[in-house]
Protein backbone atom coordinates (compact mmCIF):
# COMPACT_ATOMS: atom_id res chain seq x y z
CA UNK A 1 0.00 0.00 0.00
CA UNK A 2 1.11 3.22 -0.75
CA UNK A 3 2.01 5.35 2.67
CA UNK A 4 3.49 8.41 1.08
CA UNK A 5 2.12 10.89 -1.95
CA UNK A 6 5.00 9.55 -4.32
CA UNK A 7 4.03 5.97 -3.82
CA UNK A 8 0.13 6.85 -4.61
CA UNK A 9 1.08 8.96 -7.84
CA UNK A 10 2.96 5.44 -8.96
CA UNK A 11 -0.01 3.44 -8.00
CA UNK A 12 -2.43 5.56 -10.03
CA UNK A 13 0.13 5.50 -13.03
CA UNK A 14 0.46 1.66 -12.79
CA UNK A 15 -3.38 1.80 -13.04
CA UNK A 16 -3.65 3.63 -16.14
CA UNK A 17 -5.13 6.52 -13.38
CA UNK A 18 -2.23 9.48 -14.14
CA UNK A 19 -1.96 11.72 -17.33
CA UNK A 20 1.44 13.43 -16.98
CA UNK A 21 1.52 16.46 -18.70
CA UNK A 22 4.77 18.55 -19.80
CA UNK A 23 3.99 21.27 -22.22
CA UNK A 24 4.32 24.22 -20.05
CA UNK A 25 0.81 25.70 -17.78
CA UNK A 26 0.45 28.60 -15.89
CA UNK A 27 -0.63 27.93 -11.98
CA UNK A 28 -2.66 31.30 -12.28
CA UNK A 29 -5.95 30.00 -13.47
CA UNK A 30 -4.64 27.57 -16.07
CA UNK A 31 -4.06 24.54 -13.94
CA UNK A 32 -7.64 24.72 -12.65
CA UNK A 33 -9.51 25.47 -15.64
CA UNK A 34 -7.57 22.36 -16.91
CA UNK A 35 -8.35 19.67 -13.80
CA UNK A 36 -11.98 21.40 -13.71
CA UNK A 37 -12.62 19.74 -17.01
CA UNK A 38 -10.83 16.44 -16.23
CA UNK A 39 -13.07 16.34 -12.77
CA UNK A 40 -16.48 16.61 -14.41
CA UNK A 41 -15.21 14.01 -16.59
CA UNK A 42 -14.20 11.64 -13.75
CA UNK A 43 -10.82 11.70 -15.41
CA UNK A 44 -7.70 10.98 -14.32
CA UNK A 45 -5.17 12.53 -12.33
CA UNK A 46 -2.72 14.99 -13.29
CA UNK A 47 0.65 15.62 -12.94
CA UNK A 48 2.05 18.65 -14.27
CA UNK A 49 5.93 18.19 -14.98
CA UNK A 50 6.32 22.03 -16.43
CA UNK A 51 4.97 24.78 -14.31
CA UNK A 52 5.65 28.66 -15.49
CA UNK A 53 7.30 30.35 -12.51
CA UNK A 54 8.15 27.07 -10.47
CA UNK A 55 10.53 24.58 -10.21
CA UNK A 56 8.52 21.86 -8.98
CA UNK A 57 5.87 19.82 -10.14
CA UNK A 58 2.10 19.87 -9.28
CA UNK A 59 0.10 16.82 -8.66
CA UNK A 60 -3.91 17.51 -8.85
CA UNK A 61 -7.43 15.63 -9.39
CA UNK A 62 -5.28 12.39 -7.22
CA UNK A 63 -8.38 11.98 -5.53
CA UNK A 64 -10.91 13.08 -8.81
CA UNK A 65 -12.69 9.54 -7.81
CA UNK A 66 -14.42 7.95 -4.89
CA UNK A 67 -12.50 4.42 -6.58
CA UNK A 68 -9.07 6.58 -6.26
CA UNK A 69 -10.11 7.24 -2.64
CA UNK A 70 -10.75 3.80 -1.87
CA UNK A 71 -7.46 2.85 -3.44
CA UNK A 72 -5.84 5.58 -1.04
CA UNK A 73 -7.44 3.56 1.84
CA UNK A 74 -6.16 -0.02 0.54
CA UNK A 75 -9.87 -0.96 -0.25
CA UNK A 76 -11.79 -1.53 -4.01
CA UNK A 77 -14.93 -0.57 -3.23
CA UNK A 78 -17.07 1.79 -1.19
CA UNK A 79 -18.77 -0.32 0.80
CA UNK A 80 -15.48 -1.64 2.40
CA UNK A 81 -15.58 1.63 4.19
CA UNK A 82 -18.42 1.11 6.20
CA UNK A 83 -15.70 -1.96 8.16
CA UNK A 84 -13.46 1.31 8.62
CA UNK A 85 -16.83 2.83 10.22
CA UNK A 86 -17.81 -0.07 12.32
CA UNK A 87 -14.30 0.01 14.17
CA UNK A 88 -14.49 3.81 14.80
CA UNK A 89 -18.26 3.40 15.94
CA UNK A 90 -17.03 0.75 18.00
CA UNK A 91 -13.82 2.47 19.79
CA UNK A 92 -16.76 5.82 20.31
CA UNK A 93 -19.30 4.41 22.32
CA UNK A 94 -17.99 0.49 23.30
CA UNK A 95 -20.04 -1.68 24.68
CA UNK A 96 -19.88 -4.00 27.05
CA UNK A 97 -19.79 -7.52 25.04
CA UNK A 98 -22.86 -10.07 25.45
CA UNK A 99 -21.08 -12.73 23.41
CA UNK A 100 -17.71 -13.93 23.30
CA UNK A 101 -17.31 -13.29 19.15
CA UNK A 102 -18.41 -9.53 20.59
CA UNK A 103 -15.08 -9.46 22.68
CA UNK A 104 -13.18 -10.98 19.77
CA UNK A 105 -14.32 -8.28 17.90
CA UNK A 106 -13.44 -5.60 20.38
CA UNK A 107 -9.65 -7.08 21.07
CA UNK A 108 -9.03 -6.67 17.16
CA UNK A 109 -10.22 -3.51 17.62
CA UNK A 110 -7.67 -2.72 20.75
CA UNK A 111 -5.33 -4.36 18.12
CA UNK A 112 -5.90 -2.41 15.04
CA UNK A 113 -5.53 0.64 17.47
CA UNK A 114 -1.86 -0.63 19.16
CA UNK A 115 -0.71 -0.94 15.70
CA UNK A 116 -1.85 2.31 14.38
CA UNK A 117 0.31 4.06 17.28
CA UNK A 118 2.45 6.74 15.33
CA UNK A 119 6.31 5.89 15.01
CA UNK A 120 8.94 8.14 14.61
CA UNK A 121 11.53 9.02 12.03
CA UNK A 122 14.94 10.16 12.22
CA UNK A 123 16.24 10.62 8.98
CA UNK A 124 13.09 11.93 7.67
CA UNK A 125 12.69 12.62 3.95
CA UNK A 126 10.65 15.94 4.28
CA UNK A 127 14.04 17.47 5.40
CA UNK A 128 16.39 16.37 2.96
CA UNK A 129 16.56 20.01 2.10
CA UNK A 130 16.33 22.99 4.73
CA UNK A 131 15.58 26.72 4.09
CA UNK A 132 15.68 29.01 6.82
CA UNK A 133 15.33 32.58 7.95
CA UNK A 134 15.21 35.65 5.17
CA UNK A 135 16.11 32.63 2.24
CA UNK A 136 12.05 31.44 2.69
CA UNK A 137 10.15 32.52 -0.16
CA UNK A 138 6.73 30.89 -0.89
CA UNK A 139 6.63 32.27 -3.88
CA UNK A 140 8.88 29.27 -5.17
CA UNK A 141 6.11 27.05 -4.95
CA UNK A 142 3.84 26.75 -7.25
CA UNK A 143 0.53 27.88 -5.86
CA UNK A 144 -2.52 28.31 -8.01
CA UNK A 145 -5.30 30.78 -7.96
CA UNK A 146 -8.36 28.83 -9.61
CA UNK A 147 -10.87 32.05 -9.99
CA UNK A 148 -10.52 35.17 -11.89
CA UNK A 149 -11.65 36.93 -8.84
CA UNK A 150 -10.42 35.31 -6.02
CA UNK A 151 -8.01 37.60 -4.22
CA UNK A 152 -4.43 35.61 -4.40
CA UNK A 153 -2.57 32.54 -4.26
CA UNK A 154 -3.83 29.63 -2.60
CA UNK A 155 -2.70 26.37 -0.47
CA UNK A 156 -5.70 23.99 0.15
CA UNK A 157 -4.31 20.23 0.64
CA UNK A 158 -1.84 21.38 3.36
CA UNK A 159 -2.39 19.63 6.63
CA UNK A 160 -1.88 22.74 9.37
CA UNK A 161 -0.56 21.07 12.52
CA UNK A 162 -0.99 23.08 15.85
CA UNK A 163 -0.70 22.17 19.84
CA UNK A 164 -2.86 22.93 22.57
CA UNK A 165 0.17 24.91 24.64
CA UNK A 166 -1.45 23.64 28.08
CA UNK A 167 -2.11 19.86 27.16
CA UNK A 168 0.30 19.02 24.35
CA UNK A 169 -2.68 17.81 22.08
CA UNK A 170 -2.51 18.13 18.43
CA UNK A 171 -4.81 19.19 16.00
CA UNK A 172 -4.13 18.21 12.37
CA UNK A 173 -7.02 19.93 10.18
CA UNK A 174 -7.29 21.02 6.26
CA UNK A 175 -7.74 24.59 5.75
CA UNK A 176 -7.16 27.27 3.06
CA UNK A 177 -4.28 29.90 3.56
CA UNK A 178 -4.11 32.60 1.17
CA UNK A 179 -0.21 33.77 0.32
CA UNK A 180 0.10 37.31 1.29
CA UNK A 181 3.92 37.85 1.12
CA UNK A 182 7.06 35.54 0.14
CA UNK A 183 7.11 34.98 4.11
CA UNK A 184 3.61 35.34 5.60
CA UNK A 185 -0.05 33.82 4.70
CA UNK A 186 -3.31 33.79 6.65
CA UNK A 187 -5.02 30.72 7.56
CA UNK A 188 -9.03 30.74 6.88
CA UNK A 189 -10.79 28.53 10.05
CA UNK A 190 -14.07 28.22 11.53
CA UNK A 191 -13.69 29.02 15.37
CA UNK A 192 -14.84 26.00 16.41
CA UNK A 193 -12.42 24.08 14.96
CA UNK A 194 -9.39 22.93 16.57
CA UNK A 195 -6.63 25.55 15.36
CA UNK A 196 -8.67 28.09 16.24
CA UNK A 197 -9.25 26.87 19.70
CA UNK A 198 -5.72 26.81 20.02
CA UNK A 199 -4.77 30.00 19.03
CA UNK A 200 -7.26 31.47 21.82
CA UNK A 201 -5.22 29.39 24.49
CA UNK A 202 -2.17 30.23 23.09
CA UNK A 203 -3.64 34.41 23.38
CA UNK A 204 -5.10 33.52 27.23
CA UNK A 205 -1.62 32.20 28.22
CA UNK A 206 0.41 35.48 26.19
CA UNK A 207 1.92 33.16 23.88
CA UNK A 208 2.54 32.68 20.15
CA UNK A 209 1.24 30.07 18.80
CA UNK A 210 3.57 27.16 16.57
CA UNK A 211 1.79 26.29 13.78
CA UNK A 212 3.55 23.56 10.80
CA UNK A 213 1.77 22.82 7.26
CA UNK A 214 2.42 19.65 5.35
CA UNK A 215 2.24 19.64 2.00
CA UNK A 216 2.40 16.36 -0.19
CA UNK A 217 1.32 14.06 1.99
CA UNK A 218 -0.22 10.10 1.73
CA UNK A 219 -3.68 10.74 0.76
CA UNK A 220 -5.28 8.94 3.59
CA UNK A 221 -3.73 11.06 6.31
CA UNK A 222 -5.63 13.85 4.33
CA UNK A 223 -8.55 11.72 4.49
CA UNK A 224 -8.01 11.72 8.28
CA UNK A 225 -7.49 14.90 8.70
CA UNK A 226 -10.81 15.75 7.50
CA UNK A 227 -12.89 13.32 9.00
CA UNK A 228 -14.85 15.34 12.17
CA UNK A 229 -15.97 12.70 14.09
CA UNK A 230 -16.34 13.25 17.78
CA UNK A 231 -13.68 10.28 19.31
CA UNK A 232 -11.01 10.75 21.52
CA UNK A 233 -8.38 9.83 19.15
CA UNK A 234 -5.49 12.02 17.50
CA UNK A 235 -5.61 12.24 13.09
CA UNK A 236 -2.11 10.68 13.43
CA UNK A 237 -4.14 7.11 15.26
CA UNK A 238 -6.91 7.77 13.20
CA UNK A 239 -4.70 8.27 10.03
CA UNK A 240 -2.99 4.74 11.40
CA UNK A 241 -6.43 2.98 11.71
CA UNK A 242 -7.19 3.69 8.05
CA UNK A 243 -4.06 2.51 7.17
CA UNK A 244 -3.57 -0.28 8.99
CA UNK A 245 -0.05 0.92 10.48
CA UNK A 246 1.07 3.91 12.49
CA UNK A 247 2.12 7.14 10.36
CA UNK A 248 5.71 8.02 10.83
CA UNK A 249 6.46 11.05 11.98
CA UNK A 250 9.24 13.85 12.90
CA UNK A 251 9.74 16.89 14.68
CA UNK A 252 9.90 20.02 13.06
CA UNK A 253 13.48 21.71 12.98
CA UNK A 254 12.40 24.80 14.61
CA UNK A 255 9.21 23.85 16.01
CA UNK A 256 8.48 21.63 19.02
CA UNK A 257 5.58 19.87 16.66
CA UNK A 258 5.40 16.54 15.50
CA UNK A 259 4.62 16.34 11.17
CA UNK A 260 4.30 13.65 8.54
CA UNK A 261 8.16 12.05 8.13
CA UNK A 262 7.46 11.34 4.53
CA UNK A 263 6.10 14.71 3.41
CA UNK A 264 7.19 17.03 0.20
CA UNK A 265 7.54 20.13 2.01
CA UNK A 266 6.80 21.56 5.50
CA UNK A 267 6.43 24.51 6.45
CA UNK A 268 7.20 26.04 9.66
CA UNK A 269 6.30 29.01 11.48
CA UNK A 270 4.35 31.37 14.09
CA UNK A 271 1.06 33.60 14.61
CA UNK A 272 1.17 36.12 17.05
CA UNK A 273 -2.44 36.49 18.30
CA UNK A 274 -4.47 39.74 17.23
CA UNK A 275 -2.05 39.70 13.69
CA UNK A 276 -4.47 39.42 11.18
CA UNK A 277 -5.02 40.04 7.72
CA UNK A 278 -8.09 40.68 5.23
CA UNK A 279 -8.68 36.99 3.69
CA UNK A 280 -10.59 37.00 0.40
CA UNK A 281 -12.30 36.93 -1.27
CA UNK A 282 -12.48 33.25 -2.99
CA UNK A 283 -14.58 31.01 -4.89
CA UNK A 284 -15.83 27.96 -2.21
CA UNK A 285 -17.55 24.73 -2.48
CA UNK A 286 -20.86 26.50 -2.49
CA UNK A 287 -20.15 27.56 -5.98
CA UNK A 288 -19.98 31.22 -5.09
CA UNK A 289 -17.39 33.43 -4.10
CA UNK A 290 -16.96 34.11 -0.36
CA UNK A 291 -16.61 37.37 1.22
CA UNK A 292 -13.72 38.82 2.97
CA UNK A 293 -12.56 37.93 6.46
CA UNK A 294 -9.73 39.40 8.70
CA UNK A 295 -7.80 36.21 9.69
CA UNK A 296 -4.91 35.19 11.91
CA UNK A 297 -1.62 36.03 9.85
CA UNK A 298 0.95 33.44 9.90
CA UNK A 299 4.63 34.15 9.81
CA UNK A 300 7.09 31.31 8.32
CA UNK A 301 10.76 31.53 9.54
CA UNK A 302 11.46 27.98 7.90
CA UNK A 303 10.83 25.18 5.03
CA UNK A 304 12.24 22.13 4.56
CA UNK A 305 11.34 19.69 1.77
CA UNK A 306 12.60 16.77 0.05
CA UNK A 307 14.87 16.41 -2.72
CA UNK A 308 12.38 16.94 -6.07
CA UNK A 309 9.41 16.88 -3.88
CA UNK A 310 5.99 17.13 -5.40
CA UNK A 311 3.48 19.99 -5.13
CA UNK A 312 -0.37 18.56 -4.31
CA UNK A 313 -2.94 20.41 -4.72
CA UNK A 314 -6.68 21.07 -5.74
CA UNK A 315 -9.51 23.50 -5.41
CA UNK A 316 -12.85 24.55 -3.61
CA UNK A 317 -16.18 24.97 -6.29
CA UNK A 318 -19.51 23.29 -7.38
CA UNK A 319 -18.95 19.78 -7.16
CA UNK A 320 -17.86 17.43 -8.82
CA UNK A 321 -14.52 18.29 -6.86
CA UNK A 322 -12.06 16.30 -5.30
CA UNK A 323 -13.08 17.51 -1.82
CA UNK A 324 -16.82 16.19 -2.97
CA UNK A 325 -15.19 12.47 -3.63
CA UNK A 326 -13.77 12.31 -0.16
CA UNK A 327 -17.15 13.38 1.42
CA UNK A 328 -19.05 10.57 -0.50
CA UNK A 329 -16.00 8.24 1.19
CA UNK A 330 -16.68 9.91 4.58
CA UNK A 331 -20.30 9.50 3.94
CA UNK A 332 -19.39 5.65 4.27
CA UNK A 333 -17.82 5.83 6.92
CA UNK A 334 -20.16 7.86 9.30
CA UNK A 335 -23.02 5.50 8.24
CA UNK A 336 -22.24 2.49 10.76
CA UNK A 337 -21.53 5.68 13.33
CA UNK A 338 -24.56 6.93 13.34
CA UNK A 339 -26.62 3.83 13.36
CA UNK A 340 -25.34 3.71 16.65
CA UNK A 341 -26.51 6.99 17.44
CA UNK A 342 -29.83 7.00 16.06
CA UNK A 343 -30.77 3.18 15.48
CA UNK A 344 -33.82 3.48 13.31
CA UNK A 345 -31.34 4.28 10.74
CA UNK A 346 -30.91 1.79 8.36
CA UNK A 347 -29.04 3.66 5.30
CA UNK A 348 -28.74 7.34 5.04
CA UNK A 349 -26.81 9.27 1.91
CA UNK A 350 -25.50 12.72 1.32
CA UNK A 351 -25.73 13.58 -2.30
CA UNK A 352 -22.55 15.09 -3.93
CA UNK A 353 -25.01 18.13 -5.67
CA UNK A 354 -26.16 18.85 -2.34
CA UNK A 355 -22.67 19.95 -1.46
CA UNK A 356 -22.15 16.47 0.32
CA UNK A 357 -23.77 17.91 3.19
CA UNK A 358 -26.80 20.61 2.62
CA UNK A 359 -29.15 17.65 2.01
CA UNK A 360 -29.35 14.16 3.73
CA UNK A 361 -31.25 11.31 2.91
CA UNK A 362 -32.40 8.85 5.23
CA UNK A 363 -33.98 5.36 5.37
CA UNK A 364 -35.71 3.94 8.47
CA UNK A 365 -37.42 0.82 9.54
CA UNK A 366 -40.29 2.42 10.29
CA UNK A 367 -42.71 0.85 13.07
CA UNK A 368 -44.30 3.74 14.74
CA UNK A 369 -46.34 7.13 13.90
CA UNK A 370 -43.96 10.10 14.28
CA UNK A 371 -40.51 8.16 13.61
CA UNK A 372 -39.24 9.84 10.49
CA UNK A 373 -39.74 13.11 12.24
CA UNK A 374 -37.73 11.92 15.72
CA UNK A 375 -35.19 10.53 13.27
CA UNK A 376 -34.21 13.53 10.86
CA UNK A 377 -34.31 15.81 14.40
CA UNK A 378 -31.80 12.75 15.86
CA UNK A 379 -29.71 13.33 13.11
CA UNK A 380 -29.56 16.99 13.11
CA UNK A 381 -27.98 16.31 16.60
CA UNK A 382 -26.12 13.05 16.12
CA UNK A 383 -22.83 14.41 14.75
CA UNK A 384 -21.30 17.71 14.13
CA UNK A 385 -20.76 17.92 10.35
CA UNK A 386 -24.85 17.31 10.30
CA UNK A 387 -25.48 21.15 11.77
CA UNK A 388 -25.33 22.65 9.50
CA UNK A 389 -27.62 19.88 7.01
CA UNK A 390 -30.75 22.72 5.45
CA UNK A 391 -32.88 19.37 4.05
CA UNK A 392 -32.99 15.90 5.81
CA UNK A 393 -35.38 13.89 4.02
CA UNK A 394 -36.80 10.50 5.25
CA UNK A 395 -37.73 7.52 3.35
CA UNK A 396 -38.99 3.74 4.25
CA UNK A 397 -36.12 1.13 4.20
CA UNK A 398 -37.63 -0.90 0.94
CA UNK A 399 -36.02 3.23 -0.70
CA UNK A 400 -32.79 2.88 -2.45
CA UNK A 401 -31.34 6.15 -0.67
CA UNK A 402 -28.94 6.41 -3.91
CA UNK A 403 -31.15 6.51 -6.82
CA UNK A 404 -33.07 9.89 -6.89
CA UNK A 405 -35.59 8.90 -9.29
CA UNK A 406 -36.99 6.36 -5.96
CA UNK A 407 -36.22 9.48 -3.86
CA UNK A 408 -38.43 11.90 -5.80
CA UNK A 409 -40.79 8.91 -5.93
CA UNK A 410 -41.17 8.51 -2.41
CA UNK A 411 -41.33 12.30 -2.71
CA UNK A 412 -44.58 12.65 -4.74
CA UNK A 413 -46.32 9.88 -3.84
CA UNK A 414 -46.15 9.51 0.00
CA UNK A 415 -45.86 13.44 1.09
CA UNK A 416 -48.83 15.62 2.01
CA UNK A 417 -46.63 18.95 2.65
CA UNK A 418 -49.30 19.95 5.13
CA UNK A 419 -48.51 17.34 7.49
CA UNK A 420 -45.22 15.68 6.16
CA UNK A 421 -42.86 18.90 6.19
CA UNK A 422 -42.40 20.66 8.98
CA UNK A 423 -39.42 23.47 9.51
CA UNK A 424 -36.74 24.42 12.17
CA UNK A 425 -36.64 28.24 11.85
CA UNK A 426 -33.51 30.53 12.89
CA UNK A 427 -30.96 28.08 13.99
CA UNK A 428 -27.60 28.53 13.60
CA UNK A 429 -26.22 28.06 10.39
CA UNK A 430 -23.21 28.15 7.86
CA UNK A 431 -21.90 31.73 7.42
CA UNK A 432 -20.83 30.38 3.69
CA UNK A 433 -24.55 30.09 2.80
CA UNK A 434 -26.03 32.96 0.53
CA UNK A 435 -29.33 31.51 1.22
CA UNK A 436 -29.94 32.60 4.57
CA UNK A 437 -31.85 35.33 5.46
CA UNK A 438 -29.57 36.41 8.06
CA UNK A 439 -25.83 35.31 8.08
CA UNK A 440 -25.29 32.58 10.23
CA UNK A 441 -28.57 31.92 11.02
CA UNK A 442 -31.17 30.07 9.00
CA UNK A 443 -33.75 26.94 8.77
CA UNK A 444 -33.88 23.60 8.64
CA UNK A 445 -36.84 21.49 7.03
CA UNK A 446 -37.21 17.96 7.24
CA UNK A 447 -39.87 15.78 4.90
CA UNK A 448 -41.48 12.34 5.86
CA UNK A 449 -41.59 10.62 2.86
CA UNK A 450 -42.51 7.14 4.48
CA UNK A 451 -45.44 5.32 3.90
CA UNK A 452 -47.96 6.22 6.84
CA UNK A 453 -49.75 4.76 9.32
CA UNK A 454 -52.16 5.67 11.90
CA UNK A 455 -53.05 7.93 13.33
CA UNK A 456 -50.72 9.71 11.16
CA UNK A 457 -54.18 8.90 8.18
CA UNK A 458 -56.69 7.87 8.96
CA UNK A 459 -57.72 6.00 5.90
CA UNK A 460 -55.48 2.55 4.74
CA UNK A 461 -52.75 3.31 2.59
CA UNK A 462 -52.76 1.22 -1.18
CA UNK A 463 -51.83 -1.92 -1.80
CA UNK A 464 -47.93 -1.41 -3.86
CA UNK A 465 -48.01 -3.33 -6.72
CA UNK A 466 -46.37 -6.25 -7.96
CA UNK A 467 -45.64 -8.57 -10.09
CA UNK A 468 -46.63 -12.13 -9.53
CA UNK A 469 -43.65 -13.89 -8.03
CA UNK A 470 -44.59 -17.35 -10.14
CA UNK A 471 -45.16 -15.38 -13.54
CA UNK A 472 -41.93 -13.17 -12.89
CA UNK A 473 -39.88 -16.54 -12.17
CA UNK A 474 -40.90 -17.81 -15.18
CA UNK A 475 -40.11 -14.96 -17.03
CA UNK A 476 -36.42 -15.05 -15.74
CA UNK A 477 -36.11 -19.12 -16.84
CA UNK A 478 -37.26 -17.65 -20.45
CA UNK A 479 -35.34 -14.62 -20.75
CA UNK A 480 -32.80 -15.69 -23.13
CA UNK A 481 -35.90 -17.85 -24.80
CA UNK A 482 -37.70 -14.74 -25.84
CA UNK A 483 -34.60 -14.34 -27.86
CA UNK A 484 -33.81 -10.82 -25.13
CA UNK A 485 -30.39 -12.35 -23.58
CA UNK A 486 -28.01 -9.70 -24.73
CA UNK A 487 -30.24 -6.92 -23.13
CA UNK A 488 -28.79 -6.21 -19.66
CA UNK A 489 -31.45 -5.09 -17.12
CA UNK A 490 -29.03 -3.21 -14.98
CA UNK A 491 -27.04 -0.95 -17.23
CA UNK A 492 -29.82 1.82 -17.15
CA UNK A 493 -29.45 5.30 -19.09
CA UNK A 494 -31.34 8.12 -17.20
CA UNK A 495 -30.81 9.95 -19.95
CA UNK A 496 -33.69 7.78 -22.08
CA UNK A 497 -36.38 9.02 -18.91
CA UNK A 498 -35.96 12.47 -19.40
CA UNK A 499 -32.96 13.25 -17.53
CA UNK A 500 -30.11 14.98 -18.81
CA UNK A 501 -27.21 14.14 -16.85
CA UNK A 502 -23.28 14.02 -18.75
Amino acid sequence: MARDLRGFIKQLEERGQLRRISSLVDPDLEIAEISNRMLQAGGPGLLFENVKGAKFPVAINLMGTVERICWAMNMKHPQELETLGEKLAMLQQPKPPKKVSQAIDFGKVLFDVVKAKPGKSFLPPCQQVVIEGDDVDLNTLPLIRPYPKDAGKIITLGLVITKDCETGTPNVGVYRLQLQSKNTMSVHWLSVRGGARHLRKAAENGKKLEIAIALGVDPLIIMAAATPIPVDLSEWLFAGLYGGSGVSLTKCKTLDLDVPADAEFILEGTITPGEVLPDGPFGDHMGYYGGVEDSPLINFHCMTHRNDPIYLTTFSGRPPKEEAMMAIALNRIYTPILRQQVSEITDFFLPMEALSYKAAIISIDKAYPGQAKRAALAFWSALPQFTYTKFVIVVDKDINIRDPRQVVWAISSKVDPSRDVFILPETPFDTLDFASEKIGLGGRMGIDATTKMYPETDHEWGEPLESDPNVAAMVDRRWVEYGLGDIVLTEVNANLFGYDIS
